[in-house]
C-alpha cells in the first residue's frame, strides 16, 4: 500500500540540506557586512497584533487589503503573520525604550515572512528576507550608508544584471500637495484607468504607478511625478543622498515612477532590480520612513531601512545545491570493527573535523561507494587484518593512519586535497 502524499500549501517550500550552504553564506556575509557598520541583529515574532500592520503599513496598501494572513487566538485577539519587517522592528524600538540609547539605533534581521499573493517565479506566500533598519537620525548620509551597504552586499555576492532605481517622495507636506495634483490628473484620464486604480484615486493615487493595467500604464507615462514637485528642502536633502552615492561609486537611475508599496515611506526610496529574475525583477529595496514611529504611538522619530528577498538573490545567483562538507569517511571492512569505527568518528568530530561512517550495515564495497557519494576528501580504512590506512579519494593514494596524531593527519590531507 502506497504511503499517503501530503503536499505543502501552494507558494511555500522546503529548504533541503543541499540548499542550505548558499543561504548560510548569504546570511554570514550580511552579518559580517552589517555588523562591521554597527548593526546588531534583532529577532521579532512571526506574528504580531493585526493593528501593527494595518496602522504601520497602511490600510490602503495591497498588503493590508488582501495579502495578510490574519487569524484570532483563543482570547479572540486579531493577529497576523508578519508580511514585512520594518513595522515589527519599529514596534520593538518603542516597546524596549530604544529611544534612550545613542541614536541612531542600527538593527538587522533575517527570517520568514508571509503574504497571500499569487505564487509565481520569485514570489512565494512564505518567503525569507534579510533587512536592515537605522532609527533615530534624519541624516541623508544614513540613507546613503544603507544603500551602499546593500549595493556592496549584492555585488559582493556576485549578483549580476543589477540596476538601482532611486527617487524621493519628499516631505509629508510635499506629498499632500502632489497627491491633489495627481488625483486631478487621474480624474481627467479616469476612463482609461483600470478598475482597481479608479477605486483608489481618492484613497491612494500613487498606487497607479505600480499598476500592470495597460491603459493605466499608458496614462502614467505623462503623469506628473514627485521628483518634479520636490520642495527646496526636499531637493537639497535628495541631492545630499545622491552626492554620497556618487562619491562611493554607486550607480543609479532616477525614476519618478518609483513609489514603493508601503504607505510609511517618505523622502528617499530605492529599489534594486535584477534582469535575471524576469517579470519579478525586484530583488531588494527600501527607503526612509520618518513618520512610522509616531504613527505607532511614539514621538516623531526618523528612520530608514531596506529588505532583500533571500530566494530572489539565490535565483539570481543560480545557486547550485551542494552536499554537506565531509572531511573523512570511516570504512569498517568487517562488522566487528564498526564499534572501533564509531569511536574514531566521535574522536575526530570532537577534534573539529567533519567525519561520517556507514550506519546501514553496508558491505565494505558499499561503504566505499558511500564514501564517494558523501563528497569526503579521504577515507579511513579499518582493515580486517588490523591495518589502518588513509586513502585520498581523488588520487587513490594510501598511507598508514598515524594514530598518535590522527586528527592533525586528516586535517592536513583535507587541506591538501582542497588545494
Amino acid at each position: 500500500m502506497a504511503a499517503p502524499r501530503h503536499r505543502l500549501p501552494k507558494g511555500t517550500f522546503d529548504i533541503l540540506p543541499a540548499e542550505q550552504g548558499a543561504r548560510r553564506r548569504l546570511l554570514e556575509r550580511a552579518a559580517e557586512l552589517l555588523g562591521g557598520a554597527g548593526y546588531g541583529r534583532i529577532e521579532t515574532p512571526a506574528f504580531e497584533e493585526t493593528e501593527l500592520f494595518s496602522r504601520g503599513v497602511g490600510g490602503s496598501t495591497d498588503i493590508v487589503r488582501k495579502e495578510m494572513f490574519n487569524f484570532t487566538d483563543r482570547a479572540d485577539r486579531p493577529l497576523t503573520l508578519r508580511p514585512e519587517g520594518t513595522a515589527a522592528v519599529a514596534r520593538a524600538y518603542l516597546e524596549h525604550g530604544m529611544h534612550k540609547l545613542a541614536q541612531p539605533v542600527k538593527l538587522w534581521y533575517a527570517g520568514a515572512f508571509f503574504r497571500a499573493e499569487s505564487p509565481q517565479a520569485g514570489r512565494f506566500r512564505q518567503f525569507n528576507q534579510i533587512g536592515a533598519e537605522a532609527i533615530g537620525s534624519p541624516s541623508p548620509l544614513l540613507d546613503a550608508e544603507l544603500i551602499i551597504s546593500l549595493d556592496d552586499l549584492l555585488r559582493g555576492l556576485g549578483v549580476g544584471g543589477l540596476e538601482l532605481r532611486l527617487a524621493s517622495l519628499g516631505s509629508a507636506a510635499t506629498r499632500l500637495a502632489y497627491r491633489d495634483e495627481l488625483r486631478a490628473y487621474l480624474r481627467r484620464n479616469e476612463a482609461a484607468l483600470g478598475a482597481e486604480v479608479q477605486a483608489r484615486i481618492d484613497e491612494n493615487p500613487l498606487r497607479a504607478f505600480d499598476s500592470d493595467h495597460p491603459g493605466t500604464r499608458e496614462v502614467m507615462v505623462a503623469a506628473p511625478t514627485l521628483l518634479q514637485r520636490l520642495s527646496d528642502r526636499d531637493a537639497e536633502r535628495f541631492d545630499a543622498v545622491r552626492a554620497a552615492l556618487d562619491s562611493a561609486g554607486v550607480a543609479y537611475r532616477l525614476d519618478g515612477s518609483l513609489v514603493r508599496g508601503l504607505d510609511y515611506y517618505t523622502d528617499t526610496v530605492f529599489e534594486f532590480n535584477c534582469d535575471r529574475l524576469g517579470a519579478q525583477s525586484g530583488i531588494a529595496g527600501g527607503g526612509r520612513y520618518d513618520g512610522l514611529i509616531e504613527l505607532l504611538g511614539g514621538a516623531p522619530t526618523p528612520g530608514v531601512g531596506w529588505a532583500l528577498g533571500i530566494e530572489r538573490v539565490l535565483i539570481a545567483l543560480d545557486a547550485a545545491p551542494q552536499r554537506p562538507r565531509i572531511d573523512a569517511f570511516v570504512v569498517a571492512t568487517q562488522p566487528p570493527l564498526r564499534e572501533v569505527a564509531f569511536a574514531l568518528v566521535i574522536e575526530l568530530r570532537r577534534a573539529g573535523l567533519a567525519v561520517d561512517l556507514d550506519l546501514a550495515d553496508r558491505s565494505a564495497k558499499g561503504q566505499f561507494k558511500q564514501a564517494d557519494r558523501s563528497g569526503a576528501r579521504v577515507a579511513i580504512i579499518l582493515g580486517e587484518d588490523g591495518t589502518e590506512t588513509v586513502r585520498e579519494l581523488r588520487t587513490g593514494k594510501q598511507r598508514p593512519l598515524e594514530r598518535d596524531r590522527v586528527a592533525a593527519q586528516i586535517a592536513a590531507l583535507r587541506d591538501s586535497a582542497a588545494g
